[in-house]
């Protein structure tokens, strides 16, 4: 019995497929979305949304962040924001990590909750290179 795996973003829906198991990057840890999971609702991090049948990846996305809704048959990820791997540009995100960190200098440290907010963009922004540098090797 697989599991219907939607990921949807604030621009689209950008998947809607049937999986034998999807591995997401919880806050607090990977996790994976198998069926019979129980209920539970989950803070995701940037990274990577791996999708299996059988025993081997078949597709991987990015997030950069979201929450996700995982039931015993269904799991539905609401990201921030989310790409499949060729829609990454190495460079693109290089330059938008370096955007958020002169960004991050800026902020007053008593800012807690800015820092809060900009500690998760640089994360996603550093995941999302790791993304795009294992999706492009050659960059």
């Amino acid at each position: 019995m697989p599991v219907q795996l939607e990921i949807i973003s604030p621009e689209r829906l950008l998947l809607r497929k049937d999986v034998d198991m999807a591995v997401l990057p919880g806050a607090e840890g990977d996790i994976a979305a198998m069926p019979d999971h129980a209920p539970l609702m989950l803070v995701l991090r940037g990274g990577l949304v791996s999708l299996y049948e059988g025993d081997k990846v078949t597709e991987q996305f990015f997030v950069a962040g979201g929450f996700a809704d995982m039931t015993p048959d269904r799991c539905t990820i609401l990201a921030d924001e989310a790409k499949r791997l060729d829609e990454i540009s190495v460079e693109t995100a290089r330059s938008r990590l370096a955007a958020l960190e002169t960004a991050f200098a800026n902020v007053a440290a008593e800012d807690v909750d800015a820092m809060d907010t900009m500690a998760k963009r640089l994360q996603a922004a550093r995941a999302e290179i790791e993304a795009a540098e294992e999706a492009h090797p050659t960059h």
